[in-house]
């Protein structure tokens, strides 16, 4: 039996097609000038993007700041909160979510390597990026399969995402693999379950990388992310990863 994740992440594959890129917001843009004064003025606590017309026509595209997407009419008058349909002769495509994938990939883009905890093979032919936390089982289970990952020529760069937030024990577990002299066997370590003093110093990113897993849409862990910014939530086994990056 397929785990939720497996089918949830097929149904994306599936879903997914070349579709026309959506007009760039425009600060010179009137109308989209009108919508977002017309947004800040009913809710001035929320931080609203530049609005920019949408694939759909009469629609525009608003993301609101750690929360939903908009799709807001021209006049300003009303919104429906959530993801945008095409649909095409080949079935639906999910655009709201092409639009995270594209964000998804810039952000991971901005990352240096030095930034994570990286375990790679020489050369590798794929990468997917982990949003981990030490005392998530199934995180855990998938460590277990890094070397295997490494052996399909597959990297594995982790970034911190300790569910319990910023202060908690599972964070400060995680800041310490971050703040050791060799993050990779400080994290291996932890994830076996090994007595780890508490060592978390000064200007780690565990809670930056925290945010911005939230700003992702990671709720949970393992958070899988492919090169092509595809979130995957849940554990994959090796050789299903493998399938879903390509790699024989």
């Amino acid at each position: 039996m397929k785990s939720p994740a497996t089918l949830m992440c097929r149904v994306l594959l599936m879903l997914a097609c070349a579709v026309p890129v959506l007009p760039v917001a425009a600060a010179d843009d009137p109308v989209a000038v009108a919508l977002l004064a017309k947004l800040k003025a009913a809710r001035a606590d929320l931080e609203f993007s530049m609005p920019r017309q949408s694939a759909m026509p009469g629609l525009y595209e608003v993301s609101v700041k750690s929360g939903p997407t908009l799709y807001v009419t021209a006049d300003g008058g009303f919104f429906v909160a959530g993801d945008l349909f095409a649909v095409g002769p080949g079935g639906f495509t999910n655009l709201a979510e092409q639009k995270r994938d594209a964000d998804r990939r810039d952000a991971l883009a901005s990352l240096s390597p030095a930034e994570m905890i990286v375990f790679s093979p020489p050369n590798p032919k794929a990468t997917v990026t982990v949003f981990t936390d030490i005392d998530c089982g199934y995180c855990r289970k998938l460590h277990q399969e890094v070397p295997q990952l490494n052996a399909m020529g597959i990297a594995v760069h982790y970034l911190a995402f300790p569910r319990a937030g910023p202060g908690s024990p599972s964070f400060r577990k995680i800041a310490t693999a971050w703040c050791a002299p060799d993050r990779g066997a400080a994290l291996t370590r932890l994830k076996n379950g090994e007595d780890v003093p508490d060592n978390v110093c000064p200007g780690n990113p565990v809670a930056a990388q925290y945010a911005l897993g939230e700003r992702l849409g990671v709720t949970g862990t393992p958070a899988l992310v492919l090169e092509d910014g595809t979130l995957i939530p849940g554990y994959q086994p090796a050789a299903e990863l493998a399938r879903l990056l390509g790699v024989n």
